[in-house]
């Protein structure tokens, strides 16, 4: 062999043990053989690593996975999606209603509050001839009850003129009316349009409350009646929750789990400093009571319909984070305690909740550890281990499932007919309850012009992407709801693929071709950054792919790729972004208030895409306040109709998922005799496979199923 040759082939059967080496991994049967252990840990890849492990804290998927084997809520959903209690064993919604008597009325000879009492107790009584519904809303009044007019005072800060200047403290007196306080077995958001058929227009009619008002320095008259309604709403709906805790739950360490924590775990996500992605979700409580060790009373200020399901977030230990808890630690660390919060605490590296699962290591961007939790409630889980492996690389993810290094593996689109059909694999797929999308940053231009975002979104083949990155597995999608729910509004058609018109749209807005072909408006070039993930093929293509749609009609068009939480904290929290591309995993509930109100705009909030539009907020709060189903429906289609208008996102698709699992891996279960029994996993109504995580085992073989039938 010449020497020549020799040089060739050296770097050649070097690289060639560099690749074997780097795909080699031990087969299942060689990690199990002499090491049981094996079979009891469950070992998964994610191609990102956690950002932080608290529930109240983290906005991203891969800490949420862990969150919910560490941390528990008071409720979450069943396999039928109807709720159902954790923490919680059991709870009841009443409500409490309030409504001033208008004083004109009462000075032109109406009805005055004992008047008003004695109605309606003659109506509940059946005395009089009422319509069926306004009967049936008097028959759930318990309790009712006359609250003297009265006069009080209190101090608000406020800011007049232009809203710009320094806030300064003002006093107000109040001389509020009667008031008549309800109680009802249940919460009624009609209750107040039925008390009108009985007690008359009048009664109830709106007053002018600015008049009730005085304040002790000259204020504009706008602050004034806002601050009077404010002060004096004429009704008030007073929703609240009373949950009863299970005795005897404890957290990880050992301290038992009360009603203090879940208190503490509302005020933690309502404390500023947290800059807790949550807030919106807890804003609407008024207060949060803790009667006695195992009962906590909320009361909401206003109807929120998506009260009971907020509550499935994760509940913290008070008395590893409370101020004093913080204070020592900030002390220890040389830290300044009064500036130190939450965010900053060990804690969200080493957490500790009352889940099934305990935490044990984090080794950041290799994996994190948890072991189950042998005092769960509701038993220990079968598996002993559970172990999170960051492997940012899909093709080794794959390798590694082959070899049972990994027990599960999300298969690429382009495996799934391959994948699906292979008889050593148990296969789950569906539609997924999100969607992938294009933000656009609309605090920059151009993207504060609705013509240049519909534009964008009109010069892309959506199609295409479903076509040839997904391979066919994926839907068009128009809007913000799941598409599975009756929240989405089918009847809305998707932006059509027209470069052409995409083009007359931007010259609409003043983009025209400069000399050397690229859109240009006052001299300045159409140019800007389209970021995403590493890590995710997909994105990485439907970046590629934009990037030279955009590029064909004349916007120039510069692309990134980050590593995770670089992308999550430093682009996305900190909205420092011109364009991006992601996606959004959504619940069954309806309420859109994080993501698209206009009050959420702020760092660390999640509508990061800056949207703000007054009649999509209004809906959205409408949204959130009713309680009847059709009602809700036809504010979400008419929400789906100004976003998919508006186009802050260009909607891509919702994707069609399958996963797979060894078939040796199944829901173990003990009979009444103590002995195992074995059941196949089925999905639920979600498409969620894991549901049962807590009763799966790896066995040494595929288990006999025959006696299924």
């Amino acid at each position: 062999m010449t020497v020549k040759r020799l040089l060739l082939w050296v770097p050649l059967a070097l690289m060639l043990f560099l690749v074997q080496a780097y795909f080699w991994v031990p087969s299942y049967e060689e990690q199990t053989r002499g090491n049981p252990e094996r079979l009891e840990s469950f070992i998964t890849g994610s191609i990102g690593d956690a950002s932080i492990l608290n529930p109240i804290l983290s906005a991203d998927s891969a800490s949420s996975e862990i969150n919910a084997l560490v941390f528990e809520g008071l409720l979450d959903r069943d396999e039928e999606l109807r709720l159902r209690g954790r923490l919680a064993e059991s709870w009841e919604i009443r409500e409490e209603a309030w409504f001033y008597l208008n004083p004109a009325a009462s000075e032109t000879g109406g009805a005055d509050g004992a008047e008003v009492v004695a109605r309606l107790i003659k109506a509940r009584g059946g005395l009089l001839d009422l319509p069926p519904e306004v009967a049936e809303s008097l028959a759930h009044i318990q309790g009712v009850e006359v609250l003297p007019a009265r006069t009080f005072t209190e101090t608000r800060k406020v800011r007049q003129g232009s809203g710009e200047g320094e806030e300064t403290g003002i006093e107000l007196t109040v001389h509020a009316p009667e008031r008549i306080w309800l109680s009802l077995d249940r919460v009624d958001p009609e209750i107040f349009d039925r008390l009108r058929t009985v007690l008359g227009e009048e009664v109830l009619a709106p007053f002018q409350s600015a008049g009730l008002v005085q304040a002790s320095a000259p204020i504009e008259e706008a602050l004034l009646v806002r601050l009077a309604e404010e002060l004096l709403p004429q009704t008030e709906h007073n929703p609240i929750v009373t949950f009863r805790l299970r005795p005897g739950v404890r957290f990880h360490d050992g301290h038992p789990v009360t009603a203090r924590d879940v208190r503490f775990t509302y005020d933690a996500i309502m404390d500023p400093r947290n800059l807790s992605p949550r807030v919106s979700d807890y804003e609407p409580v008024k207060s949060v009571e803790v009667p006695d060790p195992l009962t906590v009373r909320i009361v909401y200020k206003r109807l929120y319909s998506p009260a009971l399901a907020s509550w499935g977030m994760g509940i913290l230990p008070e008395h590893l984070l409370n101020a004093e808890a913080l204070k020592r630690e900030a002390a220890e660390r040389g830290m300044d305690p009064e500036a130190f919060s939450m965010r900053q605490s060990r804690f969200n590296r080493r957490p500790v909740g009352c889940g099934p699962f305990v935490f044990k290591e984090w080794l950041s961007d290799q994996h994190i550890e948890l072991t189950r939790f042998e005092d769960y409630w509701e038993g220990a889980p079968n598996y002993r281990r559970y172990v999170y492996r960051v492997i940012p690389d899909l093709l080794t993810q794959e390798m590694e499932f082959y070899a049972g290094t990994v027990d599960n593996y999300a298969v690429q689109p382009h495996q799934v007919e391959r994948l699906s059909r292979d008889p050593r694999f148990q296969s789950f797929s569906g539609v997924s309850f999100g969607y992938t999308y294009i933000a656009y940053n609309l605090r920059r231009e151009p993207f504060n012009d609705a013509r240049v975002r519909r534009a964008l979104g009109m010069a892309i083949d959506v199609e295409k992407i479903i076509r040839f990155v997904l391979y066919g597995q994926g839907e068009r999608i128009t809007g913000p709801f799941v598409k599975q729910t009756d929240f989405y509004d089918h009847s809305i058609e998707p932006l059509p693929y027209d470069p052409e018109a995409a083009l007359a749209l931007l010259a609409e807005a003043g983009w025209r071709r400069g000399p050397e072909g690229w859109l240009e408006k006052d001299g300045r070039r159409l140019q800007f950054t389209l970021i995403t993930n590493g890590g995710n093929d997909t994105r990485k293509a439907i970046l590629a792919i934009a990037q030279d749609a955009w590029k064909q009609i004349g916007i120039d068009v510069r692309t990134d790729i980050l590593e995770w939480s670089v992308f999550i904290e430093e682009r996305v929290n900190k909205q420092d972004f011109d364009a991006l591309v992601l996606g959004w995993s959504m619940g069954v509930d309806p309420d859109l208030f994080q993501i698209w109100h206009s009050s959420q705009t702020k760092p660390f909030h999640l509508n990061f895409a800056g949207f703000a539009n007054e009649a999509a907020d209004d809906l959205i709060l409408r949204i959130r306040e009713t309680y009847d189903h059709d009602r809700q429906v036809q504010y979400c289609s008419d929400l789906h109709a100004i976003i998919a208008e508006e186009q802050p996102y260009t909607f891509l698709y919702v994707g069609k998922w399958t996963a797979i699992l060894d078939q040796r891996i199944v829901i173990q279960r003990t009979d009444a005799s103590g002995d195992p029994v074995y059941e196949r996993i089925k999905p639920t109504k979600t498409g969620s496979y894991t549901f049962h995580f807590n009763r799966w085992i790896k066995l040494p073989h595929v288990p006999d199923f025959a006696a299924e039938g």
